[in-house]
């Protein structure tokens, strides 16, 4: 039985802080590409953070870059995101998602939890 469960989300000011988790069981996350997806109201999906499993390096849309850091600790079989520097912009639906390769294509994850809201809001 697969699952991969996502905890974390809620309302922030600009300028917090969040860490989103995604705790997987019945597969091993460190066998897999991770990535974090966000889904902005009535838009696709779109890629936030990748590691990919293809040359194991990390990768973030520009949107992010430097605020977000994507991470996971393979003992307790979890990925997190953490978010700083946040903005009203950065308010969707997070995903994370686990797939063999990894990229920016949400077609190409396997597994995907099942959502967390973020609002950053004054």
């Amino acid at each position: 039985q697969l699952q991969f469960v996502e905890s974390g989300g809620g309302l922030v000011q600009p300028g917090g802080s969040l860490r989103l988790s995604c705790a997987a069981s019945g597969f091993t996350l460190d066998d897999y590409a991770i990535a974090w997806f966000r889904q902005f109201p009535g838009q696709e999906r779109e890629g936030v953070a990748c590691i990919s499993k293809v040359d194991g390096q990390t990768y973030y849309a520009e949107s992010v870059k430097g605020r977000f850091t994507i991470s996971r600790d393979n003992a307790k079989n979890t990925m997190y995101l953490q978010m700083n520097s946040l903005k009203p912009e950065d308010t969707a639906v997070y995903y994370c998602a686990a797939g063999p390769l990894g990229g920016w294509r949400p077609t190409w994850y396997n597994y995907w939890g099942q959502g967390t809201q973020v609002t950053v809001s004054s």
